[in-house]
């Protein structure tokens, strides 16, 4: 069975992720969404909020397991017997960060990280810059699927009180 992992914070997922995973379900047997816990971070949304919508958006591809992780993500594969990562480049500059990460991953357990090309559409696209807009009142309801922006919308409200 062909099993790769997406991983990320997914803070929130949006369509330039959807893009990534989709293409990868196309390509593995088994696509982990593995939604990294950062515990130097606040996230807008919680774990649990973010796996519950990642498993509804990703629900009709099939064949996607999502959960959390905490700590590196090669022990999260070797522990699952993942031999591969797919990590989606929006420009050069995640290239440079993203060749020393696959670097680091190989060197240590052997795990291969496939880079996939971003969709032209999404190539700007992150959940920091969709959160930022947001916040200010910019419509992001193209960027996002339509349950992850309203939650969205709603979260932004219940801040700004």
């Amino acid at each position: 069975m062909r099993r790769a992992v997406c991983p990320g914070s997914f803070d929130p997922i949006t369509n330039g992720h959807l893009d990534i995973i989709g293409r990868a379900s196309k390509l593995y047997d088994v696509v982990h969404v593995a939604v990294l816990v950062n515990p130097n971070k606040q996230g807008m949304f919680t774990i649990a909020e973010r796996i519950a919508m990642i498993e509804e958006t990703c629900a009709p591809y099939g064949n996607i397991q999502v959960e959390s992780h905490s700590g590196l993500l090669v022990d999260y594969c070797r522990d699952r017997g993942i031999p591969a990562i797919i990590k989606g480049l929006r420009a050069v500059s995640d290239f440079d960060y993203e060749l020393q990460m696959a670097q680091m991953n190989h060197g240590l357990t052997g795990v291969e990280t496939l880079f996939v090309p971003t969709s032209p559409t999404y190539s700007f696209l992150s959940s920091s810059l969709v959160k930022e807009v947001a916040g200010y009142g910019g419509d992001v309801s193209h960027l996002l699927p339509e349950t992850v922006h309203r939650n969205l919308v709603q979260r932004i409200a219940e801040r700004q009180g």
